[in-house]
């Protein structure tokens, strides 16, 4: 059977496609996404197809990998032929595709499952909105340390804070800008929550979830946040491949008979190792083992560098849970639910 490969340059309202065979180009056309259902006819369980990672490209896969053999979602970041390319066109973009998957140098990314990308965009949205509201907490304390008033940044997490706030009166306009920001804040509380508990109650439903949750430090959230970036464990041949893909892995520098080691490559989710380091610090005070490797760690190295030591060494619990299914019963002393 010949071997097939399309490359596809996906956007938005329509996509172009490269179909090689054999080494040489047959085929070269351009369709509306709402035509993606009779695309999806055409090609073959011999076929390959590339295309690149962009925003619907998850729905993109999800209509065409059962008509494909191979499906492989390319890294743009890492394909740097088509983005440092001085010739941009859809049809050279969507070539090229075919042609580097005909020679098997994509660099392919794992594609996420539906519910496990939905509730990474949930994770991801929290985050902006978190931002936000921090940089409006920033804005009121700018306006009444202005006014020589003096307000602590954790009081403006509570609605008192915010009132108290509020009961400073300086003038007309000061008063209507710190009653505007207030008021957002308010709202992005309100947003903020709601997506908390979308978080929780879905992240619930994916595998693994339970697994985490048995860990004392690891929360509802902290366990969906964790499981919608790590996707399935079994991608990862060992807990220094998923450290890798989290980014908590320190950069390397070998040149000549030197090795150097550097800050962390904070590659892959934010998000999640923020989530990682704040339920590894949470679990050590419950755990011994956690407990005794975070003080000897920072008897030796001290500052950040020893909760991101506790981060991976957390990762590695965290990696063994999910891959052997383990349930703890008392996390305190690493003692399993027996079957």
């Amino acid at each position: 059977m010949e071997r097939s490969c399309v490359g596809v340059d996906l956007h938005r309202n329509n996509f172009t496609y490269c179909v090689r065979v054999n080494g040489k180009e047959t085929q070269m056309g351009k369709c509306a996404i709402n035509e993606l259902a009779g695309f999806a006819k055409m090609p073959g369980p011999a076929t390959e197809m590339a295309v690149e990672a962009t925003g619907n490209t998850i729905m993109f896969c999800s209509l065409l990998k059962a008509h494909v053999g191979r499906l492989v979602v390319v890294n743009p970041s890492q394909f740097k032929v088509i983005s440092m390319s001085t010739k941009k066109m859809d049809k050279h973009d969507a070539k090229v595709l075919a042609e580097f998957l005909e020679k098997d140098m994509l660099p392919e990314v794992r594609v996420k499952d539906e519910l496990q990308a939905k509730i990474s965009s949930l994770t991801q949205t929290r985050e902006k909105l978190v931002q936000l509201r921090t940089v409006l907490k920033n804005k009121v304390n700018n306006l009444l340390a202005a006014n020589f008033v003096v307000l602590n940044r954790e009081e403006l997490s509570s609605e008192n804070g915010l009132l108290k706030a509020l009961s400073f009166h300086f003038d007309v306009i000061t008063d209507t800008e710190m009653q505007v920001i207030v008021d957002q804040i308010r709202s992005l509380n309100k947003s903020i929550e709601k997506l908390d508990n979308a978080i929780e109650d879905h992240g619930s439903k994916m595998d693994g979830f339970d697994n985490l949750k048995s860990i004392k430090g690891i929360g509802s959230k902290g366990a969906a946040i964790l499981l919608s970036a790590i996707g399935n464990i079994h991608d990862f041949r060992s807990s220094k491949h998923l450290a890798a893909y989290l980014g908590i892995v320190p950069r390397v520098s070998n040149s000549n008979d030197t090795v150097c080691h550097g800050r962390i490559t904070k590659n892959g989710s934010k998000i999640a190792r923020s989530a990682l380091v704040q339920c590894s610090l949470i679990a050590k005070r419950y755990n011994s083992y956690l407990k005794n490797f975070h003080e000897s760690v920072k008897s030796r190295r001290g500052g950040a560098k020893t909760n991101i030591a506790l981060a991976r060494k957390f990762l590695d619990i965290v990696y063994r849970t999910l891959k052997n299914k383990w349930m703890f019963e008392d996390f305190t002393q690493f003692k399993l639910v027996k079957n």
